[in-house]
């Protein structure tokens, strides 16, 4: 089923923030990829990659609760609440967030095209 290709593609892509794998990393991202964080910082692929895989982000996990997709003939969106776990320059802190993921479909492939993190919630 297309829904579980990509959420396992999500999976992927939250296993490679965790693994420091920039390779992988980046062949998942679309190459006009964007991203917004829960602070508002908007990334594009490489900028997104400097900081996540070669920056100030070390990242332990990233889990994704109650993920929900829809899709829309090449596109699909995914929804969910996100629980990272990374090491900032304010030190290792867990967040919890509502994400959004918009993925598209190119030569059998799907690729996160844009993304976006936040507010956040309340860790329990």
């Amino acid at each position: 089923m297309r829904t579980e290709v990509i959420l396992e593609a999500a999976r992927k892509r939250a296993d490679a923030l965790s693994r420091h794998d920039g390779t992988l990393l980046r062949g998942l991202l679309h190459p006009q990829f964007s991203w917004t964080s829960h602070k508002g910082d908007q990334f594009d692929r490489e900028t997104y990659l400097q900081s996540n895989i070669d920056g100030q982000n070390t990242w332990h996990s990233q889990m994704l609760e109650d993920p929900k997709i829809t899709i829309c003939g090449s596109t699909a969106v995914l929804t969910c609440i996100v629980r990272d776990d990374v090491t900032t320059a304010a030190g290792r802190n867990e967040y919890r967030m509502p994400m959004t993921q918009v993925w598209t479909e190119e030569e059998g492939a799907w690729l996160l095209v844009a993304g976006h993190a936040g507010p956040l919630l309340p860790t329990s």
